[in-house]
């Protein structure tokens, strides 16, 4: 899996390190795969809510929701599996790309690694919007798939060893906000595209993902390769340079020989994901697979695939549906923001634990209005009740944007020690893949058979989580990475037995 170490002190202790130009120009650059991954994210939805498209692919969704066969079964109008591999298949194509990402991050570095992924998105991008049948626009789909695999692979770590230890955190989460602004950008393209007559709208709309596709190709070429990454590769002198640089000071040896020493550790390691089964590191391990797996039982990614198609199904016109799309995009952004300003300042716990009781209420109400209003065979939304539907759902995806979205990520990234961080962080993109496509393969058809409970059904998924964060879930803010074990495991009520015992077996080990 993809290798990698921090630059952060053993002690705890920050390096001396301007925030320099090269430094936020090339995080920027790299972020783009964020917006990349967000574009197809928003997209998908969009074009499977265009009738031409729906016509052109898949022929029986189109003949449910336009010629009005079986016009009275309002949620499954869309429940179709050639239509669900079509989102779905992004994912699992980028869940295996990942394992080939973990390699090429490790021995061609972060930065050769991103620009495969862009070339991947190209090479996808221009199969979809050319696509003349059904294969072709799966294997379009899949080898963006890859992209996706490759640059999340690659960006979060290039972004977390780029910055100043002071403002790491901000810039992890400047990837989660580009992903934000991605969707929005995706749903302003479908709203637009939606006007235009015959296929070039939907072909529009999958051929514009080609803008931040080239962002992230041109970005990948333009930007410096990390100093972990020159240095885990034998290149000292260039690490020591690349470095200098980066840090806008010549006094960098303290955070060199650190570098040295991390990488020396790292190397030590033979079997990182054995050493990640060890009793002491279970924990950690823990904690980053349920972040994962709550992060996707929110529902988030299923309403974001589908917004159009959902406001759709609850009875709103094709217009109406995506802009009321583009209205929860542009909430998204924003709310991302809130996250990057309070998650030093009130906690990762705090955010968690407010987002859990907001999403849960706001479920529990589209739910109750579903269930009273849209059935099988009628739809009597009214319009103060459509109007509430979408405030509940912004009110909800606001509440996941500044906590669960950026935190899903970068929780996983501070919790585990060395020896196992680079395995760790592979286990969590390989997880959180794999759950968004075992979502957005069973959305539609849990929207057929669950009808208004889907919306119990996650809400009660957001109950369990945050019962988890409240009990099992530490707070990490502001304790240096390394100093994690001391400060936070062992003084934890439940996971310092972990700790004490795992210890304890690795001395007898040693002796």
């Amino acid at each position: 899996m993809a290798a990698g170490f921090s630059t952060a002190s053993a002690k705890g202790v920050d390096f001396e390190a301007k925030i320099t130009p090269i430094v936020i120009i090339s995080s920027i650059m790299a972020a783009t795969g964020g917006l990349m991954f967000g574009y197809e994210v928003g997209v998908s939805g969009g074009v499977t809510a265009m009738p031409e498209f729906l016509k052109k692919f898949f022929p029986v969704v189109y003949g449910r929701v336009e010629v009005g066969v079986d016009k009275n079964n309002y949620y499954c109008k869309y429940d179709n599996q050639g239509l669900q591999i079509f989102t779905s298949s992004l994912y699992l194509a980028g869940l295996t790309a990942t394992f080939f990402a973990s390699y090429t991050t490790r021995t061609l570095g972060r930065r050769p690694t991103m620009l495969i992924a862009g070339v991947f998105y190209i090479i996808g991008v221009v199969l979809n919007a050319a696509a003349q049948d059904l294969a072709m626009l799966i294997t379009g789909r899949i080898l963006l798939g890859c992209g996706v695999g490759f640059a999340n692979q690659a960006v979060p770590l290039f972004l977390s060893e780029i910055a100043p230890t002071r403002i790491r955190g901000g810039l992890n989460i400047l990837f989660q906000l580009n992903v934000t602004i991605g969707i929005l950008f995706a749903n302003l393209v479908n709203y637009g595209t939606a006007k235009i007559k015959g296929e070039w709208g939907w072909r529009l709309s999958l051929g514009l993902a080609g803008i931040p596709a080239l962002l992230l190709t041109v970005g990948a070429l333009l930007v410096t390769e990390t100093p972990n990454s020159l240095v885990e590769r034998g290149r000292l002198n260039e690490g020591k340079a690349v470095l200098r640089q980066i840090r806008g000071t010549v006094n960098v040896e303290p955070e060199f020989a650190d570098l040295l020493e991390a990488s020396r550790l790292a190397k030590e390691v033979k079997h990182p994901f054995k050493n990640l089964l060890q009793r002491r590191n279970r924990p950690h391990l823990l904690i980053a697979i349920a972040l994962q797996i709550f992060q996707q039982c929110t529902g988030i990614n299923a309403i974001m695939f589908y917004a159009p198609v959902l406001f759709g199904t609850l009875g709103f016109g094709s217009d109406a549906s995506l802009y009321s799309a583009v209205l929860t995009g542009a909430v998204n952004v924003p709310s991302t923001l809130v996250s990057i300003y309070f998650v030093d300042k009130v906690g990762r716990r705090v955010l968690l634990l407010e987002a859990g009781l907001q999403m849960f209420f706001s479920q529990l109400v589209i739910a109750i209005v579903l269930g009273i209003k849209v059935t099988d065979h009628s739809n009597n939304l009214s319009k103060g009740f459509a109007v509430l539907l979408v405030v509940m759902i912004c009110t909800y995806v606001a509440a996941f944007a500044w906590s669960w979205g950026p935190l899903g990520w970068l929780i996983p990234s501070e919790v585990f020690p060395l020896e196992t961080r680079s395995a760790g962080q592979s286990v969590t993109v390989c997880v959180n893949l794999l759950f968004t496509f075992i979502i957005a393969q069973a959305f539609l058809l849990m929207l057929c058979h669950f009808k208004f409970g889907i919306f119990i059904f996650f809400s009660s998924w957001v109950l369990v989580m945050t019962l988890f964060v409240m009990f099992l879930l530490p707070e990490t803010k502001n304790i240096p990475i390394e100093e994690m074990r001391e400060r936070v495991w062992k003084k934890h009520w439940f996971w310092t037995r972990f700790m004490v015992m795992g210890d304890q077996s690795c001395n007898r080990q040693e002796e």
